[in-house]
């Protein structure tokens, strides 16, 4: 079973101001983690060289891989399992580096090791979309030594309940 979020209108202007937090560029190489269905990688597409999805479940994957598919997209690669492994084989085995980074996780945020990767590798931008202010803010603190934080915004998709999803752009120093 792939995740979805489940309000399209206000989804839309979540990734919109991810992408556009992004200044993406033709040259660019991207790594969306936590990538689920491929949305915000198939979505930036157009405006980059190359992109790099990772997700553990491995429905979500097959739907991305059909989704750019259906969309004539062929500068992506969806790739199945733990971001931490996965993209611990793109820096490290196959030597790739990427310009900006999208991560959607999980509530439980980002593990250390995906923390320390990007520190250790150091794109230009991460683009952090959270559905958890807190693990978000812990993040945060362990990325602020190499990153400033440029926007953080906040978008409502699910009106009348305590959540919130933030698109937090940050820039390395």
């Amino acid at each position: 079973m792939s995740f979805y979020q489940i309000n399209p209108v206000q989804t839309e202007k979540l990734y919109n101001l991810a992408i556009e937090g992004a200044s993406l560029s033709k040259q660019d190489v991207i790594f969306d983690l936590y990538c689920g269905i491929g949305t915000i990688g198939i979505f930036a597409s157009k405006y980059v060289k190359k992109v790099y999805g990772i997700e553990i479940v491995k429905e979500a994957i097959v739907d991305a891989k059909e989704n750019a598919r259906i969309n004539n997209i062929e500068n992506t690669e969806f790739l199945v399992g733990d971001v931490e492994k996965v993209l611990n084989e793109l820096i490290y085995e196959r030597k790739i580096t990427p310009d900006v980074v999208f991560v959607d996780p999980p509530r439980k945020g980002l593990d250390t090791n995906t923390i320390n990767n990007l520190v250790k590798i150091k794109p230009k931008k991460i683009v952090y979309i959270s559905c958890n202010p807190a693990t978000l803010v812990r993040d945060l603190k362990a990325l602020e030594d190499q990153y400033e934080i440029k926007k953080l915004t906040p978008v409502d998709l699910f009106p009348w309940t305590n959540h919130v999803e933030c698109v937090c752009v940050l820039e390395l120093k």
